[in-house]
């Protein structure tokens, strides 16, 4: 059985980071974990931030990493860092995936604030209820820049204004060094 690899995949509001992660998961065969799939489900039930949503948010991300990590299935998690998440939750997530001996690769994307701008407005960002206010992202960006700081450093980092996702998912495929099937757990023809 191979090694579960977790790409944590992570970067400001309007990065890239889904678009890259599908890109990523379409040439590799990983699954996705796209974080608005627990954001969105939780946030149904609990407002954003509240104590009820932020433990259950965590939970459901942990025991979905765990478990995969046990049964050495591979896949790709994308994350915003920010204030309602705990400092160290990314380092917990590394410790407990390389317990069941697996490897995390952390891959930071950033973008410029004109470009993260543009891209916050498009409809695309509707389908998953994504933060699309220019006035609400500014006054959230100085904390959100402190998270950002505080993420385990990235093996990667790509600014996704200057490289297009092609490109990033890419350089991703290269830097996990094996082939795609290989990559998904399954075993190599021949």
């Amino acid at each position: 059985m191979s090694t579960m690899r977790l790409l944590f995949l992570y970067g400001p509001v309007a990065s890239g980071k889904l678009t890259v992660a599908r890109l990523v998961a379409e040439r590799s065969g990983l699954a996705l974990f796209h974080n608005h799939l627990i954001v969105d489900a939780v946030a149904a039930v609990f407002p954003f931030g509240s104590p009820e949503f932020i433990r259950l948010r965590e939970r459901f991300w942990i025991d979905t990493i765990r478990t995969a990590a046990e049964v050495r299935r591979s896949l790709i998690f994308t994350f915003a860092p920010e204030p309602t998440v705990a400092d160290d939750f990314p380092t917990r997530v590394a410790r407990l995936v390389e317990a069941a001996g697996g490897e995390v690769l952390f891959v930071a994307l950033h973008v410029e604030p004109e470009e993260q701008e543009r891209r916050l407005v498009d409809p695309a960002r509707m389908a998953f209820g994504k933060l699309r206010s220019p006035e609400i992202l500014l006054g959230l960006q100085a904390s959100m820049s402190a998270c950002m700081q505080a993420m385990p450093p990235p093996a990667l980092s790509f600014d996704t204004g200057a490289s297009t996702p092609e490109q990033v998912a890419e350089t991703i495929l290269e830097a996990l060094g094996t082939t795609a099937r290989e990559i998904a757990g399954e075993a190599p023809a021949g």
